[in-house]
């Protein structure tokens, strides 16, 4: 079964974070897009919907979450080297997001993340693909 992804993403200032994810190398599909909203394209089956806040609230009756004080989400994102991860990362930092946390490197798999500008949490990740081919030993269940 063909399936792709929709995260919607509350944002205060569309044109600010369309601008900030163009300087990650973002693109965004102008068929979706208005003084509203607008899609931005992770890959061929992965979008992200930046809503401004009264549009997104027009789809919950909930609060919505001050990302900048809760965390309602982390967004992970593959890269297909450890450099990627830093490039992003990087980037993201020059744009004006924030590093909440260390570089995680545990040999296999090299991570680090981004805050963006309205405080959504960006991981993203690298995994050797030889690490994943490897067959894992299993653990010995005893009663």
């Amino acid at each position: 079964m063909a399936t792709k992804i929709f995260v919607n993403l509350p944002v205060k200032d569309l044109n600010q974070s369309v601008a900030f994810f163009t300087s990650l190398g973002y693109t965004f599909n102008p068929q979706f897009t208005d003084e509203k909203a607008t899609c931005m394209i992770i890959s061929e089956d992965i979008f992200v919907m930046l809503l401004v806040e009264p549009f997104f609230k027009s789809f919950t009756k909930k609060e919505l979450a001050d990302a900048t004080k809760t965390t309602e989400s982390i967004i992970c994102l593959s890269a297909d080297s450890r450099e990627a991860v830093d490039d992003l990362v990087s980037k993201a930092l020059a744009a004006g997001g924030k590093t909440p946390n260390e570089k995680q490197d545990q040999g296999f798999m090299y991570g680090h993340g981004f805050e963006d500008l309205d405080g959504h949490l960006w991981e993203v990740m690298w995994m050797d693909p030889a690490a994943l081919n490897q067959e894992q030993p299993t653990a010995a269940v005893s009663n």
